[in-house]
């Protein structure tokens, strides 16, 4: 069994997980970061690009909105390859009750949020799409964000310090010494092997997982509520600033510009299960009833693709963060000395949002530093951090991109047609991820199979490209093509209407009856070739 010894162990591969571990890594710890599947797989990788400027929380949440807008000037600073400048703007319908308007000034002038009033005819001029009856607009500075990106970027900035990340590595148990958590065991998902790990520390940074974490480690809880929102892409990219409805936050009231598609969301219903991603029929129809509220043509667009993230929203005990709905808990975050429980040796950071990942791995960072008597200056805010080793995606920006292509000099054609992925590219991601990578770990690197056809024409050149880079047997090759297929075809289900189930039916048709992917059997059973 493989044995490593590091000063912290974290765990949880989202932004929270990733930021504590680079900035660990850059303070001079020896760390190591433990994910179960790949990084930006949870809740991180299932949000709605939204940088917040705090305005959503500037009346009833003032703590997260001031968070907000602080982390908000230093992501501009810090990582602006991830983050698309649009703007936003917080809009009031005829169905918005106008009296939110003066609270939500007082509230982002309480933030320090900037604001600008703009005329119903400015605001048009933005985003021609809204409906032209609108009341009231404000500028604010929202932004999109590509998390993805973002915890490439963390991951490779912590490697330049030393930080060694095991993903694909999910905690099976840990060790302790009387009170103390001395270490954890990980087992590798992808080979059955197994790791010890050995640490004089451990945060737990694993959202919505947290709870689980300390249900296995024994002796401390948390209580956390489980909150599904779902999002929804349009193939039309509807606008390009950020919209917001101007009232209290409720289901389906935002339209994000991400890449060449716009996602509306999302709904705040409380679940079981942090695994809990079951859309229903309901959730959908209401999204987009509430789209053509802000684009009365906004069923006109295909709906392209369903998917649900689950916000880990914690209950404190003392109830003051908590009320009877999931948007009213508070957006904020804590860190969880463990100790006061008769644990030691372990904290956990819980809440939060995807835009004050910095602040969290921050505070959590300084806390980890004075229980090991070492510490050291947070360099984070104002620390850039390098560009993914996959470079960067600006997919909105398609003339350009394939201008270059047509023009190449060594020209080998495309793979994904929908997002401009070469050969070359697919080729240089699979080498540097190793043979055991997933093609869906490859769609979160180069976009692959997130167009209109989501990955009808690629997935399966994708997988022919696979099998000669990394010499795989057939059966092994025919698993990856299967699973990606299917990941991708469980996001259309709640979909399938109209133009959407007309692209589903092709896709069936060129993986069930064509290539007859279905009637493979799995590997288990499959010859080696």
């Amino acid at each position: 069994m493989q044995s490593i010894t590091c000063d912290v162990l974290i765990i949880g591969g989202g932004a929270t997980g990733c930021g504590v571990f680079f900035d660990l890594a850059q303070r001079g710890f020896r760390v190591v970061l433990a994910e179960m599947n790949d990084i930006g797989t949870g809740t991180s990788g299932r949000y709605h690009g939204l940088l917040h400027s705090g305005g959503r929380y500037a009346v009833r949440d003032p703590e997260s909105a001031k968070e907000c807008a602080e982390e908000n000037v230093i992501l501009r600073k810090i990582a602006p390859h991830v983050i698309e400048d649009t703007g936003g703007m917080f809009v009031g319908f005829r169905q918005d009750p106008l009296d939110y308007v003066e609270p939500f000034k007082r509230g982002c002038a309480a933030a320090g949020i900037p604001i600008e009033d703009l005329k119903p005819a400015e605001a048009l001029k933005l985003a021609p799409a809204l409906d032209p009856t609108l009341v009231t607009a404000i500028r604010v500075p929202d932004g999109s964000l590509d998390s993805f990106d973002l915890v490439h970027s963390l991951v490779e900035g912590a490697a330049q310090f030393g930080g060694q990340a095991l993903i694909y590595h999910k905690v099976i148990g840990f060790e302790r010494t009387n009170d103390m958590v001395t270490g954890a065991l990980l087992e590798n998902r992808k080979t059955g092997d197994q790791v010890r790990l050995h640490t004089s520390y451990i945060v737990n940074a694993s959202g919505p997982w947290a709870s689980l974490i300390a249900d296995m480690i024994g002796g401390i809880h948390i209580k956390m509520r489980h909150s599904k929102g779902i999002m929804i892409a349009m193939n039309v990219r509807w606008v390009h600033t950020i919209i917001n409805r101007l009232k209290p936050p409720s289901d389906g009231d935002i339209l994000v510009p991400v890449g060449t598609v716009c996602v509306i969301g999302t709904t705040s219903i409380t679940v079981p299960s942090p695994d809990d991603f079951e859309i229903t029929p309901a959730e959908v129809t209401q999204m987009l009833d509430e789209g053509e509220i802000m684009i009365p043509a906004f069923r006109q667009a295909r709906a392209l693709r369903t998917w649900a993230g689950v916000r880990p929203l914690y209950e404190s005990p003392k109830g003051d963060n908590l009320d009877s709905e999931g948007r009213d808990v508070k957006r904020t975050f804590a860190v969880l000395d463990h100790a006061e429980e008769g644990v030691g040796g372990i904290a956990s950071i819980v809440g939060g949002k995807l835009t004050t990942y910095r602040q969290m791995a921050e505070r959590i960072s300084d806390f980890v530093g004075g229980k090991l008597g070492r510490m050291r200056p947070c360099l984070t805010a104002t620390t850039v951090l390098p560009i993914p080793a996959h470079g960067l995606r600006r997919y909105h920006a398609l003339p350009k991109r394939q201008d270059e292509l047509e023009h190449a000099p060594n020209h080998r054609g495309l793979i994904c047609e929908c997002e401009i992925v070469t050969r070359p590219q697919l080729e240089d991601a699979i080498k540097k991820a190793g043979p055991t990578v997933k093609l869906d770990d490859l769609r979160r690197d180069l976009r692959l199979g997130m167009g209109p056809c989501q990955a009808g024409f690629c997935a399966y050149r994708a997988a022919g490209v696979l099998q000669e880079t990394c010499q795989l047997p057939t059966a092994t090759t025919i698993d990856a093509l299967r699973d990606f297929v299917q990941e991708r075809f469980r996001g259309n289900r709640p979909l399938l209407w109209g133009h959407q189930l007309r692209q589903a039916l092709l896709d069936e048709t060129i993986y069930r009856r064509s290539l007859g992917l279905a009637a493979v059997p799995e590997q288990a059973e499959a010859p080696q070739t």
